[in-house]
């Protein structure tokens, strides 16, 4: 009887502890350290984008101001795993990544995200009105969404969910929206920004990257 009643108990106890488990609250996803980000960002990353993540040089963004879980998405993206090609590829990103563990990348994204963005101005006023047009209202004739339908009235971004633009250099901006639109940048959920730059001419690309350069 006794035999027969310790497998009772031991699966009773087993059970007691997979339902315990079960109603544990989910342990929430690590978001990362700005002062640990900040020992790594004013140091490693200080040489392209400055110790406060605002770049002086157009080719290099401005990592100030970003939301945290975009700058955490797009270095993923440039970190090769299994030692396939990284789902982004640049040279001396994909190098510079590949250092960093998860935890790492997550302590720079808080820290950059912390600062304050210094923003870049609009440098040409005849291309003002059109840029302000693509931002805002798209061009509907032709299926092109304003850009503030996902990056928001003054380019902020959605967290989470869409980058923040405005202020960003207009050089670089152009430049994106150019590797969307040729697909030689493909990381973009769906294909969302490459649906979008493939229906721009150049001349609009050009208009709307120095508005959102104004933008604050």
């Amino acid at each position: 009887m006794k035999r027969l009643l310790l497998p009772s108990l031991m699966a009773a106890l087993m059970a007691v502890v997979a339902v315990a488990n079960a109603n544990e609250p989910a342990k929430a996803a690590y978001k990362g350290d700005a002062a640990k980000g900040q020992a790594l960002g004013s140091t490693i990353c200080a040489a392209c984008h400055n110790a406060d993540g605002n770049s002086t040089v157009a080719a290099n963004p401005k990592l100030a101001g970003q939301n945290a879980d975009y700058l955490y998405k797009q270095m993923t993206n440039f970190k090769s795993i299994d030692g396939k090609q990284p789902e982004r590829v640049n040279a001396i990103m994909n190098g510079m990544i590949a250092a960093f563990n998860d935890e790492q990348l997550r302590d720079l994204s808080a820290y950059f995200a912390a600062q304050k963005q210094k923003g870049e101005i609009a440098k040409n006023r005849d291309t003002i009105a059109l840029g302000q047009k693509i931002f805002r209202s798209g061009n509907m004739a032709k299926g092109l969404p304003a850009c503030a339908g996902c990056h928001g009235p003054a380019g902020a971004g959605i967290p989470a969910q869409y980058p923040r633009i405005g202020g960003q250099f207009a050089e670089y901006i152009e430049a994106q929206l150019k590797a969307f639109q040729s697909e030689s940048r493909a990381n973009d959920p769906n294909k969302m920004m490459r649906m979008v730059a493939i229906k721009m001419t150049d001349v609009e690309i050009k208009a709307v990257s120095d508005y959102i350069a104004g933008l604050r």
